[in-house]
């Protein structure tokens, strides 16, 4: 085989021609052609190919000091995390990407390993394991929509036909809807959830499946009505309307559309509910999920997406003073004096004020702490 500089040689013999300074015609009147056999270029070659050699290394050499000097050494726990991670690149953790947050949370000991709500309560564990953090147990957010205008309650000022896309349709004078505010149910939601937990049904609203969502937050970005509401999902009451309308103009483009009457904000035992705007918000912090205003509502704009409901009962300990009777907001409590009262499941709303006034704590276990604590700071304000 040959080696380097053989084969150099090699190659320099197919050029091993006349000096081209000589072969070239020499100009003027007379010129004459005068070559020579051979020139020998070796040498000119030779020392490029050295200055190119030295020029290479000297590069090569510079560039591999600089790499070590100016090194960022990573974390190898920043890739761990970045395993754990969704990888849905949703922002529900506030960081462009999850990247970002597995840098974040590494480094920063301020940045909660409890972020990402994709990756679910087993991957904050491990995170929290790994940075040496508290994996707080979070509660549970769903998307809600807040708008219960269906195709059959909302009435439409034109028919479109352009893409079918809510970004698209708000172009045209704000979408077909008569109510401006409304849902209109083409769909965006749906194509940019990354976990397929939002379907359009054929009532023209999106259906979330609590099971499927992950509160990552992208549907609540991609809707140009801005219906979508990042909320708790045991905080299963809520107005479902956005409407800025006058009760007039409400009630003759959607049946349940919010009027303003302020029912509910009179009637909510926890003062959750309020009215401005011309509608109705329930505040979730203060909510106890109690339900009566959804039954009070006379619009039928609450909605209640809680199946089940605790009631309240009765032990023995109960002494008949009728104190619990005179503050159950719906009249689910009746008895005797100082005689055992029975409560009326049909009625009860679980609210809890019954249990938070009773002196002798005669109401079995079907309100938590903080359920008990908001009712009796209600009531204390109240007198």
């Amino acid at each position: 085989m040959y080696d380097i500089h053989r084969i150099v040689c090699d190659i320099l013999e197919l050029f091993r021609l006349a000096d081209l300074a000589q072969i070239l015609p020499q100009v003027g009147v007379g010129g004459e052609i005068e070559a020579k056999e051979s020139i020998d270029v070796w040498p000119l070659i030779e020392y490029s190919l050295i200055f190119l050699a030295g020029m290479g290394g000297l590069f090569g050499f510079v560039l591999a000091f600089a790499a070590k000097k100016f090194a960022v050494e990573i974390d190898p726990r920043v890739e761990q995390v970045n395993d754990l991670l969704a990888h849905a690149h949703c922002g529900a953790c506030g960081y462009a990407g999850c990247e970002q947050y597995a840098e974040a949370v590494v480094n920063d000991p301020s940045v909660p390993a409890t972020l990402c709500t994709p990756a679910g309560e087993r991957a904050a564990r491990k995170i929290a394991e790994l940075t040496g953090k508290k994996a707080e147990a979070l509660e549970k957010k769903i998307a809600r929509v807040m708008c219960g205008g269906s195709l059959s309650k909302t009435v439409k000022r034109y028919t479109y036909e352009g893409i079918p896309d809510c970004r698209a349709a708000v172009l045209t004078g704000g979408g077909d809807k008569a109510c401006i505010y409304g849902c209109l149910g083409y769909g965006t939601c749906s194509r940019v959830c990354p976990f397929e937990a939002i379907k359009i049904c054929e009532d023209g609203l999106p259906h979330i499946d609590p099971d499927k969502c992950t509160a990552c937050g992208m549907c609540v970005t991609a809707c140009p009505k801005k219906v979508m509401e990042i909320l708790p999902a045991s905080k299963a009451v809520l107005v479902a309307c956005r409407s800025k309308d006058k009760a007039a103009f409400t009630r003759k483009s959607c049946t349940v559309g919010c009027i303003a009457c302020g029912i509910c904000e009179k009637i909510c035992p926890f003062d959750a509910a309020a009215v401005t705007n011309n509608f109705s918000k329930i505040d979730p912090e203060k909510c106890r999920i109690c339900g009566l205003c959804v039954s009070k509502c006379p619009a039928g704009t609450i909605e209640d997406f809680m199946t089940t409901r605790a009631k309240a009962t009765i032990n023995d300990a109960c002494i008949g003073c009728g104190i619990c009777v005179k503050i159950c907001p719906v009249d689910a409590i009746a008895g005797e004096p100082k005689k055992k009262h029975a409560v009326d499941p049909a009625k009860c709303i679980g609210c809890g004020l019954c249990a938070a006034k009773c002196p002798v704590q005669a109401f079995d276990g079907v309100f938590n702490a903080e359920q008990v604590r908001a009712a009796k700071k209600k009531l204390k304000e109240a007198s």
